[in-house]
């Protein structure tokens, strides 16, 4: 049986389209068109909520600045909401990278409210003598300033996940740290054998640097809160009447429940993805870090016994096919994975930012697909992280002592108190005879036993306490 259709008319001709689909033609023809990664927009809840929060507050301004019928503003709102609560996302169709600056994902949701409105006015989907797309739903808009303002939204909400993600992560390396404050280990510069050190130190770093980083984030996130709504097609708010952008940025700001502002220069803001560009380059930097504390994780997990061998990561899988008993550090390396797409996607970010022309960027369909993967590959990352791997590390006491006690590093701390000279002659004599340094410096006299036990003392060594404390 032929499925039942409905005809829709746009600026190319009559099509036919499912007589069931909440969009229409324009959608139609953006998905013929960009049949490129497979992804539709519904993959980003995020951005589709926000794409009918803006068609709230647009309905909400028309209706209060007298443009919009009472009947049709409601309709319009209501759709939107049962968007935002959930429904309808299914119908969100059009590939996320696209030509035209994002018009089909504009044109997708246009379609949908309308259809889902005039529903609820009792009329058939596709019936838009009643309500129609463009010149309802869209009134006073441009995709220009819809899309760009949709898809700030969507980032501080995803942003906002990833913060607490990385607060998540964050405190599960703060309790290692707590776990392991006592656990005397060999710091290392240069892969060489350095200064004492405590695991919990160590593990207190990692914590320190992602509470730098969500710092960073929070600092880019205040920028993405400025918004181009009322510039319609390249700023100049053509079509817009007066009051329209305050009343729109008003509605926007209650229904999300953020400090949106208005930017000061919309001609400058319909053009400028610097804030893009600027929250890319600080994900890029939480990959970066992230990304060298798995490498370090994977380092100090080495062997089990023909490495370094100082903690052991909780074994979640097997590790090979044909090596039996073989478990590899996994985790991490998913990890290292979603830092290197990060850096990629940065790349991809910075060149759609600087091949935007004269009064509008045609290429914010592929920093929304790039800035939302790398957000939310990031929050699953950290989560992962957090809870497959750093809650069940565990630490070889032994095995780190004993890297400490056979240590010619250990000179360096006995270095004020017997001379350069003599510090550099046991460590050579520690190096070639495979002795201790504290043996040695005993043997010489260097030293006197309890003197010596003093400043050999872990906390003395890590640097917590003083040798006379």
């Amino acid at each position: 049986m032929t499925a039942a259709t409905r005809s829709e008319h746009d600026l190319l001709g009559d099509r036919d389209v499912p007589a069931e689909a909440y969009w229409g033609v324009h959608t139609l023809r953006a998905t013929e068109n960009f049949p490129i990664t497979g992804t539709p927009i519904s993959a980003y809840p995020h951005l589709i909520d926000a794409l009918a929060a803006v068609k709230e507050a647009a309905a909400l301004a028309n209706e209060e600045l007298g443009l919009l019928e009472p009947a049709k503003a409601a309709v319009i709102v209501a759709a939107c909401r049962e968007i935002r609560s959930g429904k309808l996302h299914d119908q969100f169709v059009v590939d996320v990278i696209q030509g035209g600056a994002g018009t089909s994902t504009n044109m997708n949701a246009n379609e949908v409210i309308a259809n889902r409105a005039l529903q609820l006015l009792g009329h058939a989907r596709g019936d838009y003598r009643h309500l129609h797309p463009n010149e309802d739903v869209n009134l006073g808009q441009s995709t220009n300033d819809v899309y760009p303002t949709a898809v700030r939204i969507a980032t501080v909400s995803a942003v906002r996940g990833l913060l607490d993600a990385m607060a998540v992560l964050q405190d599960a390396f703060a309790r290692k740290a707590a776990e392991f404050h006592d656990v005397l280990k060999m710091g290392r510069t240069q892969l060489q054998d350095a200064v004492p050190m405590t695991l919990g130190q160590e593990f207190s770093a990692f914590a320190v640097m992602l509470d730098e980083d969500r710092s960073r984030l929070a600092e880019a996130l205040g920028l993405i809160h400025e918004i181009n709504l009322g510039a319609t097609a390249i700023g100049t708010g053509l079509n817009a009447p007066a009051g329209y952008a305050e009343s729109a940025r008003r509605h926007l700001a209650d229904i999300t429940g953020l400090p949106l502002v208005t930017a000061a220069d919309l001609i400058e803001a319909t053009q400028d993805c610097g804030a893009f560009v600027q929250m890319s380059g600080v994900l890029k930097r939480i990959a970066v870090k992230l990304s060298k504390t798995c490498n370090d994780l994977r380092l100090l997990s080495s062997g089990p016994r023909a490495g370094l061998g100082e903690i052991n990561l909780p074994p979640v899988q097997a590790g090979s096919s044909i090596m039996p008993g073989k478990v590899n550090p996994v985790i991490p390396e998913v990890v290292n994975q979603v830092a290197f797409e990060v850096i990629g996607n940065d790349i991809t970010i910075t060149m759609a930012a600087e091949a935007g022309q004269l009064q509008l960027n045609a290429f914010e369909p592929v920093i929304l697909h790039s800035l939302s993967k790398s957000v939310t590959h990031l929050h699953a990352a950290c989560l992962t992280l957090a809870e497959r791997c750093v809650a069940g590390i565990t630490a070889n006491t032994d095995t780190l002592r004993a890297t400490v006690e056979n240590s010619i590093g250990l000179v360096t701390a006995l270095n004020p108190h017997i001379g350069y000279t003599a510090a550099t002659d046991i460590a050579k004599e520690a190096l070639r005879t495979g002795r201790g340094v504290a043996e040695l410096v005993l043997e010489r006299g260097l030293l006197p036993a309890e003197r010596l036990a003093a400043l050999l003392r872990p906390e003395v060594l890590a640097g917590t306490r003083t040798a006379g404390a």
